[in-house]
């Protein structure tokens, strides 16, 4: 039997599970189409996974709008290279809703050689797993970027 991710209410907005999950798809596939945007349902812990993203390179940009009745959007401007190749070769999810994965300092591994990252959700803020073993702090693997 199928279990649905998404249920519309009544007033017709879409609930997800894994809010997460969706704002990388759609950045996988906005990629895969060659899009120069993607737009995403806004909330602040897609906004500070989207601050990592820019600040690390992956994306040009993101910006909050608001759409209909309120309802807030976050445009996500995709970047590319001089070639037209997507910056971002892979980005996988990584900590799901029924398996969460954490990781401490120790098991904290450089994603591709510190060629690639992974964004943690530490005590602190999200952040690079750079950073967490920096600031000696583990957390929830949320996705690796490469």
């Amino acid at each position: 039997m199928a279990i649905f991710l998404a249920l519309k209410n009544q007033v017709g907005r879409l609930f997800m599970n894994d809010s997460i999950a969706d704002m990388i798809t759609r950045i996988r596939n906005g990629q895969r189409a060659y899009l120069p945007k993607v737009m995403s349902p806004y909330s602040k812990f897609r906004e500070s996974v989207l601050q990592v993203l820019k600040d690390e390179g992956y994306i040009d940009s993101y910006e909050i709008a608001s759409v209909r009745s309120g309802i807030k959007e976050v445009s996500i401007k995709l970047k590319y290279d001089k070639l037209g190749n997507p910056v971002i070769q892979e980005i996988k999810k990584v900590s799901k809703p029924g398996k969460r994965s954490y990781s401490g300092i120790s098991t904290m591994h450089p994603v591709y050689n510190n060629l690639g990252i992974s964004i943690v959700s530490t005590s602190s803020g999200v952040m690079t797993d750079r950073d967490a073993r920096e600031k000696g702090i583990g957390g929830e693997v949320i996705c690796k970027v490469f």
